[in-house]
């Protein structure tokens, strides 16, 4: 071996920790010049006689079970570096990296670790068969895993130890469509993460044939149906994943109907996060059916429910008064739906969620909004608190309140989706007028809308509509209104004349209009309202909003 590449081998180790080290780091180990992969030479890899010795002080915690080839006892241990230093001694101070002991290289690459973004321990293993050693010994303390991607040949996973296996693409890099699902999930006993964002039809179908057996060691699984699809034979069968996944925690499925997910969900008592996006009417669940289905998650923190379409929706003939008890969500802190106000009815009237922070609702358009089982359901939330902020936000696509709950924690919303003007006008007024109490506590409100949809606001819209949308809040004592809202707004309260003019917004003390018109017909309508309110000892004043 010429002394070029015996140079080489021996720098290895250096160079690589160099690579992957922080520089603070690296360069204490490795001081003067950081070597890079294109650069100059480097001198011989030492280590300073400081650095051992703050190695030697170092305090290591670790819970025992995560470190294979340690003692088991020892939860606190220092790291023994007394030979090294005593080596070092005869040497000036410097020794080669590969004096140091097996259990100080594996906490450095235990700091690797938890340093570094992207966990490469294949580039450590592939120095020498120490290094390879080393990390094999603890794979659970180094946290390794075997990842099946777009550019992995899966035949290959047998040539590494028995690691558990991620399977998982990207939104820039799916699977190939040709992708052996059956060979990745061959040891089904050591998948435990599964996550594939875009997913054919005719690779999920590959893929639910390939899990027709429990995957015990399987916590995440998530499943996106994406692009262009057909419908027919794309639900989850009956025998996915054998019916049981006693350790899944997060389950995420997108466009994707699985009839049986409830015999999936009475297993999976470890489930913290249950998300079903985008569910096709093919796929639909009664409340009554997913609710029986969520009684056995009491680890469960984060709930999503959004249907495809409103079709999704219960049969009136199968709707019934709420039962006397309810199925209590004991860890619920997020619900998130998307659906018909009916299906939300019928849900929320047939459980609890005592710890719940934040709900965000989107309904998809129709005539006739009504909430009493919401507005129960909010009551019995102990942890929700009276709003005394609202925002009522008017655009292209729909309407939405912000927040519909204050919790201290998290913001809370309601979307009502409809593009007519008009619609979103009455929806948002039906759900004031039927919502829970709280949001007559309101006392600002802000009310913003699309300035390229003002000329249809203008003549498609009666003042009265917005009359509405006002009257309930009947606490609220000051009122933003944007430059282009306001050109509504205004003539809609010039009609409340005499004794109306007392009807709504009966506690307003202050009104803040982004352009403050003081002339024109939006000056001429709000100096009415004005002048009527102090007629009857309920003086307003008009101000400037400068809105950040």
């Amino acid at each position: 071996m010429s002394s070029h590449k015996h140079f080489r081998k021996r720098q290895a180790p250096r160079r690589l920790l160099s690579l992957i080290l922080p520089n603070r780091i690296a360069r204490r180990i490795f001081p003067g010049t950081l070597p890079t992969i294109d650069g100059p030479s480097i001198s011989k890899a030492t280590l300073h006689l400081d650095v051992l010795q703050d190695l030697h002080r170092v305090r290591v915690t670790t819970p025992p079970v995560l470190i294979d080839g340690l003692p088991e006892s020892g939860a606190t241990h220092h790291l023994d570096t007394s030979d090294v230093l005593r080596v070092s001694s005869c040497d000036k101070c410097r020794v080669t990296i590969n004096i140091l002991p097996d259990d100080v290289l594996l906490h450095i690459f235990h700091l690797i670790r938890a340093w570094r973004l992207s966990w490469e321990w294949h580039r450590l293993v592939h120095v020498c068969w120490r290094w390879r050693s080393v990390v094999f010994v603890s794979p659970n303390f180094l946290d390794l895993r075997l990842v099946c991607g777009p550019r992995t040949r899966v035949q290959l996973t047998d040539i590494w130890p028995p690691l558990p296996i991620i399977i998982r693409d990207t939104e820039d890099l799916p699977m190939p469509e040709d992708y052996d699902f059956a060979a990745a999930t061959v040891h089904n006993n050591r998948v435990c993460e599964i996550n594939l964002v875009l997913l054919t039809s005719s690779q999920l179908q590959r893929l639910a044939s390939a899990m027709q057996e429990p995957f015990p060691a399987l916590t995440h699984l998530m499943l996106n149906l994406g692009g262009d699809y057909s419908r027919q034979a794309l639900s989850l069968p009956d025998g996915f994943l054998g019916g049981s996944a006693p350790r899944l925690q997060s389950l995420w499925l997108r466009s994707i109907p699985s009839p049986a997910l409830p015999k999936l969900l009475s297993s999976a008592t470890s489930l913290v996060r249950l998300s079903l996006w985008n569910i096709p009417h093919s796929g639909y669940i009664s409340p009554e059916n997913i609710v029986t289905s969520l009684a056995m998650l009491s680890n469960l923190e984060s709930l999503t429910i959004d249907f495809e379409s409103p079709l999704s929706r219960p049969k009136q003939e199968s709707r019934h008064p709420p039962l006397p008890t309810r199925t209590v969500l004991p860890a619920l802190t997020r619900f998130e739906f998307k659906g018909v106000s009916e299906y939300l009815e019928d849900l929320v009237a047939l459980v609890n969620t005592p710890l719940l922070n934040s709900i965000c609702i989107t309904f998809f358009h129709q005539l006739i909004f009504d909430l009493p089982q919401l507005a129960k359901f909010m009551r019995r939330t102990t942890r929700f608190q009276a709003l005394d902020e609202a925002y009522v936000n008017f655009g292209t696509y729909g309407v939405q309140v912000i927040p519909l709950t204050q919790t201290g924690d998290e913001e809370s919303r309601l979307k009502i989706s409809c593009k007519e003007l008009d619609w979103q006008l009455s929806s948002v007024a039906q759900v004031f007028a039927s919502f829970f109490p709280s949001i007559y506590m309101v006392e600002h409100l802000y009310i913003h809308g699309p300035r390229n949809l003002l000329p249809q606001w203008q003549d498609d819209i009666e003042s009265m509509q917005w009359l509405e949308i006002l009257h309930p809040f009947t606490t609220v004592k000051n009122l933003y209104v944007s430059e282009n809202s306001a050109q509504c707004i205004a003539p809609a309260l010039q009609e409340l004349v005499g004794g109306r003019v007392t009807e709504v917004l009966p506690a307003l003390e202050s009104l803040f209009m982004e352009e403050l018109l003081l002339s024109g017909p939006v000056g001429e309508a709000i100096e009415q309202f004005v002048a009527a309110r102090q007629v009857l000892g309920r003086p307003v004043t008009v101000s400037r909003w400068n809105r950040t």
